[in-house]
C-alpha cells in the first residue's frame, strides 16, 4: 500500500512539471506538456507548438489549430529520436490524454505506461493505448500553487 502512494506522489509530481512545461506553449487554445520518465529521470520534454522555424503561432485567425502543430507527447518523443535516450519502458506524463495519432507512437516508442491529468474531447488515443497493453492511469491535478507564509 505505501508503495501505491508513493507511486501516486511521484505521478503527481511529474504531473506537476508537465503541467509547468506546457507554459512555454505559445499556443492559446490549450497549453499541453509532456515529460518522458525512466529510472526516475526525465530523458525528454516537450509542449505543443509549431515545428521548429516556424512562427510561434498555433491558431489561425479562426481561431482554428494550424494542421501543422505537434502535439506535446510528438515534440517530446521526436525530440528523444535527436538523443541518446531510448524511451523502451519508459512512462509518458502528459497533462492531456493523448490522441489517436500520438498514441500510435506511444506505442512505437516503446512507452509502457501514460499518466495524464485532462481528458482529450476524444478517448480514441486511450482506447487504443488499452488495447496495446500499455499502462493507463487518470491523475486529476488540483490547482498547485504554493502557500505564501507572509
Amino acid at each position: 500500500m505505501e508503495n501505491i502512494a508513493k507511486q501516486l506522489a511521484l505521478d503527481e509530481r511529474y504531473l506537476r512539471m508537465a503541467q509547468v512545461w506546457s507554459e512555454n506553449s505559445y499556443c492559446k487554445r490549450r497549453q499541453v506538456g509532456a515529460l518522458v520518465v525512466k529510472n526516475k529521470s526525465i530523458i525528454s520534454d516537450g509542449y505543443n507548438g509549431t515545428p521548429s522555424g516556424f512562427e510561434n503561432i498555433c491558431e489561425d485567425e479562426n481561431d482554428k489549430t494550424k494542421p501543422y502543430v505537434l502535439h506535446a507527447e510528438a515534440n517530446a518523443i521526436t525530440k528523444m529520436a535527436k538523443s541518446n535516450n531510448s524511451s523502451e519502458g519508459a512512462t509518458l506524463y502528459v497533462t492531456a490524454s493523448p490522441c489517436i495519432e500520438c498514441a500510435k507512437l506511444i506505442i512505437q516508442a516503446g512507452i509502457v505506461r501514460v499518466v495524464y491529468s485532462e481528458a482529450y474531447r476524444n478517448n480514441d488515443g486511450i482506447e487504443l493505448l488499452e488495447k496495446a497493453g500499455i499502462e493507463i492511469k487518470h491523475v486529476q491535478l488540483q490547482s498547485y500553487e504554493q502557500s505564501s507564509t507572509e
